[in-house]
């Protein structure tokens, strides 16, 4: 997984969340949507472990790991475009996953942009 130190989620003041509010602050101001994304491929050292292990049954940790550090650099940049749109917090916060072509994937960070009172 990412190192925390890496990601700009974990060290910015941009607070995100999955709810529609935030408790006890009340949004003066919607900016927008922030997102960030990031689109990933797979590696042929990776298939062929998966492969290896598709045959015996069980997680194919590979991916588990490709996918959650694409995660965790999807909301780093959702965060940056929220600073850069003057945000204190993005609200609603979601992830989707999207195939862009055969082996590789879009991880989308999406959610509203609010100044906060």
């Amino acid at each position: 997984m990412t190192d925390v130190r890496d990601n700009p989620a974990m060290r910015s003041s941009v607070l995100v969340t999955m709810a529609d509010t935030v408790p006890e602050r009340e949004i003066v101001e919607v900016l927008g949507i922030a997102r960030g994304s990031v689109v990933r491929a797979r590696f042929f050292g990776r298939d062929f472990i998966a492969g290896l292990r598709n045959l015996v049954g069980g997680e194919v940790t590979e991916y588990t790991k490709l996918l959650a550090d694409a995660r965790e650099q999807a909301l780093g940049r959702l965060v940056r475009h929220a600073e850069q749109l003057g945000a204190d917090a993005v609200v609603t916060f979601r992830f989707s996953t999207s195939t862009v072509m055969e082996g590789s994937a879009e991880i989308l960070a999406y959610g509203t942009a609010v100044r906060l009172k």
